[in-house]
């Protein structure tokens, strides 16, 4: 299942109000600001229509006009402080929203990240959260301000003139039957305008993570053409959702015009008639003005909720998507700490239920201490057995236990703790050196540093590096080779003192020199820890204590070399075939 295709949930106001319940205060002083400029324009009409009547009769117009400058300047200095608030308090909202998001997408099961797109769910975090912004101060602020500056505005018209107000009434009425056709295709546009954004955050991605071997195999204008593609698709629902968005605010702008004129029409028949005197016609027109700013402050607010609505959905899909439990990191294992005991019974594991099973029924025991060996044929199922140890995944069905106890009974914080990984491509992160090395360990001091710095034969790099251990390795450490890549992640890993070490292939890209150092390191380390390796070459485990023969999602035999050559076919086979390429 994608993440598209996630169960819906609560309505978006919930979710909103989920996200602006923490800032619930600065908001309500903000609308508050806002109220309050809001009635400082509501008293200017009524001002204006007693200074209409001070001219009229040959009265001083000096207190009305003081009243009037006043009411202005208050205006505009607390509606200016009321945009802070609200704006402030938005990127609040934004910022909770990121956070939220960030920390989930960190916890998120591998099963959940196998099934999505990185550059979608990067979409997420970026533009969607973005638009929180807007909905925050436009939908929410926007409606609650607007729709009761709206009521008390339509109040005071009705005590100005009560048949004028009719009249207005009428044509607004006409223009929110408009609008109630019109909303429903903003949310539309919107929500497939931020669908584009994540397809096209996904193409981007996908191209950029391979630019090498997009640019190797000639493909640049075939990934262009992708890249348009998704950019022009998010265009056109962009577009779409402007040309509803714009036809709303439009309507609504046409329905004050035709108020006003209507207003302007009836009410001149009143004067003439004598039913009302000039400035009270002057003082509703000024209300029909100032009836505007409301009127598309609420069209505002209803439109930007439809795409503010469709980023909330597209959020709440993100943090409905299976992750870990949240829980603090636990401490590393002390200097001197037992090695860990590790068991496999009768495990079955698939990654997806349209795929076939990668194990059947693997059983194996590893005692504590020394070096366990896992050889076989590609897509035997060896890597497998890391992720289910780390438990990426977990299995379908059988048992596999640490010390005794089953993996599921550890919490994960525990459990990783005590395991040192290096993954098969050995990944380096952007930043330093440094920062890759303590990632693991971040309190290791720089004896501990330098120690494992010599252990994997990495102190000659540090010393040839412009800035030691603060240099910068580049984006995924391409300014390091691939056999220094996996080094560093050995480092990494040792550095953690760990009780279990995986080592996945983690040689495979180091010359000769370096590999039977790196052997004779591994030899050193496992006797005091617990030693798991993956391993196509053979040289690499042939002085292992015990090798776990795998072929075809099972165990089919446990030895040592020496045993295996002689007992075992498959093994004796990929033996001879090795070692008569070396001799070679």
């Amino acid at each position: 299942m994608s993440i598209a295709e996630t169960q819906s949930g609560p309505p978006a106001w919930r979710l909103l109000l989920g996200y602006v319940r923490p800032h619930r205060w600065a908001l309500l002083a903000g609308a508050v600001l806002s109220l309050v400029t809001g009635a400082t324009g509501l008293l200017l009409p009524l001002v204006a229509r007693g200074l209409i009547d001070d001219l009229a009769h040959d009265r001083a117009i000096t207190g009305a006009l003081l009243v009037m400058s006043g009411l202005v300047v208050a205006n505009a200095a607390v509606g200016a402080l009321g945009s802070y608030v609200l704006r402030r308090t938005a990127e609040s909202v934004v910022l909770g929203a990121r956070r939220t998001l960030s920390s989930y997408l960190l916890r998120l099961r591998i099963t959940s990240v196998d099934r999505s797109e990185p550059g979608d769910l990067m979409a997420r975090i970026t533009s969607d959260t973005t638009l929180l912004r807007e909905v925050t101060t436009d939908s929410l602020v926007g409606l609650g301000t607007g729709g009761l500056t709206l009521v008390a505005t339509l109040v005071m018209m009705g005590l100005v003139d009560p048949v004028l107000l009719g009249v207005t009434l009428a044509v607004v009425l006409a223009a929110g039957t408009v609008l109630g056709v019109i909303v429903p295709r903003i949310n539309r546009a919107s929500r497939q305008a931020q669908n584009a954004v994540g397809v096209m955050g996904a193409a981007l991605e996908r191209t950029l993570g391979a630019l090498r071997t997009v640019k190797a195999s000639g493909a640049e204008h075939r990934e262009e053409r992708v890249l348009h593609e998704a950019a022009e698709e998010s265009w056109r629902q962009s577009v779409r959702a402007a040309k509803w968005s714009a036809a709303a605010g439009n309507t609504a702008g046409l329905a004050m015009q035709i108020a006003f004129i209507t207003v302007l029409a009836v009410g001149g028949a009143r004067v003439a008639t004598g039913a009302i005197d000039v400035g009270t016609l002057v003082a509703f027109l000024l209300y029909v003005f100032y009836l505007m700013s409301p009127i598309q402050q609420v069209v505002g607010a209803i439109t930007q909720y439809q795409t503010g609505s469709a980023a909330l959905a597209r959020i709440q899909e993100a943090l409905r998507l299976p992750a870990e439990p949240p829980a603090r990191p636990a401490p590393l294992p002390a200097t001197g700490a037992e090695p860990a005991a590790l068991a496999f019974h009768d495990v079955r594991f698939r990654y997806a239920e349209d795929l076939p099973y990668v194990h059947h029924g693997v059983t194996f025991a590893v005692p504590a201490q020394g070096m366990t060996a896992f050889v076989g044929p590609s897509g035997a199922g060896k890597t497998t057995v890391f992720s289910l140890i780390e438990r990426f995944y977990d299995p379908e069905s059988g048992e596999i236990t640490l010390d005794g106890r089953n993996l599921t009974d550890w919490e994960l914080p525990q459990l990783r703790a005590a395991i040192g990984y290096v993954e098969q491509d050995a990944p380096v992160l952007s930043g330093s050196l440094r920062e890759n090395l303590l990632l693991g360990h971040p309190e290791a001091d720089e004896a501990a540093l330098a120690r494992v710095l010599k252990t994997t034969r990495l102190d000659g790099l540090v010393a040839r590096l412009p800035s030691g251990l603060d240099t910068l390795v580049g984006h995924r450490g391409t300014k390091l080779s691939g056999g220094e890549r996996q080094r560093v992640a050995i480092a990494r890993a040792l550095l953690r003192r760990p009780r279990l070490l995986l080592l996945d292939e983690a040689t495979s890209q180091l010359d000769a020199v370096n590999e039977a150092a790196l052997r004779d390191t591994i030899a050193d380390v496992a006797r005091t820890t617990t030693v798991l390796v993956v391993a196509h070459r053979l040289s690499t485990v042939t002085m292992a204590d015990r090798i776990v023969v795998m072929d075809a999602g099972r165990v089919r035999a446990v030895g040592t070399h020496r045993e295996l050559v002689s007992a075992d076919p498959l093994y004796a086979e990929l033996a001879a075939t090795q070692f008569l390429a070396g001799g070679e």
